[in-house]
């Protein structure tokens, strides 16, 4: 408790110190963002029996499409999912483990939720629901959905679903490789994927985040991970910036997040989190979309990140064993 007193007061102090900075307009970067494209759609079900590896369930397309529903092949693999994680309340709102899996790890296009304090996932159910939480990049579906869905769901539901979520412990997920160049990807459901043409294409200053299994992805097999494809050389930088704050760049994330990145009280873990949800949350921040409680604490830490440095960031806490 007293560490968590300590870092409140620090963070109030420089979320004063932060009113000198101008306001500073991040335009959303297109890869951390996804919008799908005009009239895309996905693939039709041929009907056949689907498999994942390491599971006997059976499952059609249309199946793992349910988002009432939600697919399960690893039933084993979680304790049993309450209604409003297995269903939802149709047709109000979609079932939370449909986008977050059932263990809650998630997806680049929206958060990885297991793990996370009960009282920061009501929270953020209750900033989206006020309007204090919203995105940089309007287009991008996943988070327009949520505002929707926070309107829908009660307050009762969300304790007993932040309560499931919260038991679990996040295991690896994301594989983060430093290259020069990265597989060519496009939209399609509102994630990054490679191209059937194949290739690759110089990594700027970017994070390709997409599935180390496009098929089993895209069955929503929640035992199939990610890639994140960073540029060369971030990793150190982001060790700066995350550790240190690089010479006042910015403020080291331990102080709230906790030094190993694993959380701190109602402060939320970032460590091995997906490395485009990060960049999303600190554009969203240094824009004022997202402006919820405890936002204010995030602004001086933001205010001077470039992109780049937001991706340093992302593939350093990425790379952190969760």
């Amino acid at each position: 408790m007293k560490n968590l007193r300590g870092f409140l007061l620090l963070g109030l102090a420089a979320a004063a110190a932060g009113a000198i900075f101008a306001a500073t307009i991040t335009p959303p970067p297109p890869w951390a963002f996804p919008v799908n494209p005009p009239g895309s759609a996905p693939r039709s079900d041929d009907g056949s029996p689907k498999h994942v590896p390491g599971s006997a369930v059976t499952l059609t397309v249309d199946q793992t499409r349910d988002a009432y529903n939600v697919p399960d092949w690893h039933p084993d693999g979680h304790p049993p999912m309450p209604d409003i994680v297995a269903h939802g309340r149709k047709p109000e709102f979609r079932a939370c483990g449909y986008c977050h899996l059932p263990n809650g790890f998630g997806r680049p296009e929206n958060a990885p939720i297991a793990g996370l304090p009960p009282d920061y996932i009501a929270q953020q159910i209750a900033d989206f629901r006020s309007g204090a939480r919203r995105t940089s990049e309007p287009k991008m579906g996943p988070p327009v959905a949520m505002v929707e869905i926070a309107k829908g769901v009660s307050d009762a539901d969300v304790r007993v679903a932040a309560a499931y979520f919260s038991s679990f412990s996040l295991k690896p997920w994301i594989r983060v490789v430093e290259t020069n160049t990265a597989p060519k990807t496009h939209v399609a459901g509102s994630m990054l994927v490679p191209d059937a043409a194949g290739g690759t294409e110089p990594i700027g200053d970017r994070i390709i985040e997409t599935p180390e299994n496009l098929d089993q992805t895209e069955l929503r097999d929640a035992g199939s991970g990610f890639i994140a494809y960073a540029p060369v050389g971030s990793i150190d930088k982001g060790a700066r910036l995350v550790t240190t704050g690089d010479g006042g760049k910015t403020t080291a994330c331990g102080i709230c997040h906790g030094l190993d990145l694993k959380g701190l009280g109602p402060v939320p873990p970032l460590a091995g989190r997906s490395p485009s949800y990060i960049v999303r949350q600190l554009v969203d921040l240094q824009n004022g979309t997202r402006s919820g409680r405890w936002s204010a604490l995030m602004k001086p830490v933001v205010a001077k990140l470039t992109v780049s440095d937001m991706v340093s960031i992302a593939a350093y806490t990425a790379s952190r064993k969760p």
